[in-house]
C-alpha cells in the first residue's frame, strides 16, 4: 500500500521518480514543503481543519492522512495556500536593492584550488604539511595567503547565495510555477506537479574541451601558446594554466592588431559553435551534467539546469547571474513554452560512475547566453 510510510522511504532513498506522475505522492511532496510549525498551523486554521498531534513529524503524517482521502481538493488547498505565502515572499524580497549589491562585487577569485571545501584546502595547505613547522611562517602567511583566500571564499559564497535567491525569484514569479515554501532536498517548485530541482551553472570547460576534441580542435592553451610564439608574445611558462590563459588572452586583446584579433576571434568562434550545437540539442549536454555530477553531491533528481554564458568572456559568465534585464525573459520565454513539453520529451536515463544501476529524471537546460 502506497501509505506515508512508502512516500517516505521513497524520499529518503533519493528515489523520486514515481513522484513525477503520482498524485498522491505529489501531495506527500507539497505537504513536506510546508512543514514547519507556523505553516501547518496557519493551513488548518485556513481550511478548519483539525491535527491531535503537537509534533511536526506528527503533523506531516496526520495531515497526509487527512488529506489524501480527497486529492483534487487537497492539491487545489494546498497549491491555493503556497501561492499566496510565495506571493508573500516575494514582496518581501527589494530585487532592485539585491542587484545593485551583486554588482559591488567586481571580481570572482575563489583564491584556491580547494573548490567547495575551505577546510581541506586550509588544512592540506597549511597545517598538514611539513612544509610550515614554523610558527612565525604560518603567521606570515595570514598576511600573505590565508586571508586573500577566506576572503575570496566568503565573498564568492555570498554572491552566489544571493544571486541564487535573486534567480529563484524570477522562477517563482512565472504563472507556471508552484514553489516550495519551505526548502525541501532535491526539490524547488514544482511544474504541472512534477518536482524539480532548479541548477544554475555556467557552460563546463570539460565539456567544451571533450567537444573541441571531438572536432580535431586543440586544446585551448595549446592553441593560445603556439599562437604566443608565433606572435612572439611572451607570457610567464611556470605560472598556473588559468593565468597563463588569461596573460595570453588579455596580450592579444592590448596589442589589438588585425593579428591578434584574428586569434581571438578564430578561438571565440570555435567555442560560440560548440554553444549553437548544444542549444540545438541540449539533452546532451544535460546528460553529461548529470555523469560530471559530483560524487559529494550526486543526485539523481528532475533538473533544470539554467546556463550562463558570456561568449565574449566565458570567465565572466558569473556576472550574469546578477543581470535581470536577460535573466527574466529568457527564463519567462522558456516556462511560457515548457507547459507545451510531454514528459517522454523530457526523460533522462544516464549512468555514473562507481554505481550499477541506471538512473532516469526528467530534464531541461535553460541557456542565458550574452
Amino acid at each position: 500500500m502506497k501509505d506515508f510510510s512508502y512516500w517516505k522511504k521513497l524520499y529518503e532513498s533519493d528515489n523520486l521518480t514515481e513522484f513525477n506522475t503520482d498524485y498522491t505522492g505529489q501531495l506527500w511532496l507539497k505537504i513536506k514543503s510546508i512543514r514547519r510549525g507556523e505553516l501547518v498551523s496557519e493551513f488548518v486554521k485556513k481550511y478548519s481543519l483539525v491535527l491531535n498531534t503537537s509534533s511536526l513529524n506528527g503533523q506531516f503524517q496526520e495531515l497526509f492522512l487527512l488529506l489524501q482521502s480527497n486529492l483534487p481538493q487537497s492539491h487545489q488547498q494546498l497549491d491555493l495556500y503556497i501561492k499566496e505565502k510565495n506571493v508573500q515572499i516575494l514582496q518581501s524580497l527589494n530585487k532592485e536593492s539585491l542587484v545593485s549589491e551583486l554588482y559591488k562585487l567586481k571580481t570572482f577569485e575563489w583564491g584556491g584550488d580547494y573548490q567547495n571545501s575551505l577546510d581541506k584546502y586550509l588544512v592540506s595547505h597549511y597545517v598538514k604539511t611539513k612544509d610550515i613547522i614554523s610558527y612565525e611562517i604560518l603567521m606570515s602567511k595570514f598576511e600573505t595567503e590565508i586571508n586573500r583566500v577566506v576572503q575570496g571564499y566568503v565573498l564568492n559564497s555570498w554572491y552566489n547565495h544571493w544571486s541564487s535567491i535573486l534567480i529563484e525569484h524570477i522562477f517563482k514569479s512565472h504563472p507556471s510555477i508552484l514553489p516550495t515554501v519551505g526548502q525541501i532536498k532535491s526539490v524547488d517548485f514544482f511544474i504541472r506537479n512534477i518536482p524539480f530541482d532548479l541548477k544554475v551553472t555556467y557552460f563546463p570547460s570539460e565539456y567544451l574541451k571533450s567537444k573541441r576534441k571531438e572536432k580535431n580542435l586543440p586544446v585551448e592553451l595549446t592553441f593560445l601558446k603556439k599562437k604566443a610564439k608565433e606572435l612572439s608574445i611572451k607570457f610567464d611558462k611556470t605560472a598556473k594554466t588559468s593565468n597563463i590563459y588569461y596573460e595570453i588572452t588579455e596580450k592579444l586583446r592590448d596589442r589589438n592588431d588585425i593579428a591578434s584579433q584574428s586569434v581571438l576571434n578564430q578561438l571565440k568562434s570555435e567555442n560560440v559553435a560548440i554553444v549553437n550545437e548544444a542549444q540545438q540539442n541540449p539533452r546532451n549536454l544535460a546528460k553529461w551534467l548529470y555523469e560530471n555530477q559530483g560524487e559529494m553531491r550526486f543526485g539523481s533528481e528532475n533538473r533544470l539546469f539554467l546556463v550562463l554564458i558570456d561568449t565574449n568572456d566565458f570567465s565572466s559568465s558569473w556576472k550574469l547571474k546578477r543581470n535581470l534585464d536577460l535573466l527574466t525573459p529568457t527564463i519567462n520565454t522558456f516556462l511560457d513554452a515548457f507547459s507545451s513539453k510531454q514528459i517522454s520529451d523530457l526523460k533522462m536515463n544516464f549512468n555514473y560512475p562507481g554505481k550499477p544501476q541506471t538512473f532516469s529524471a526528467l530534464t531541461d537546460v535553460i541557456f542565458v547566453v550574452k
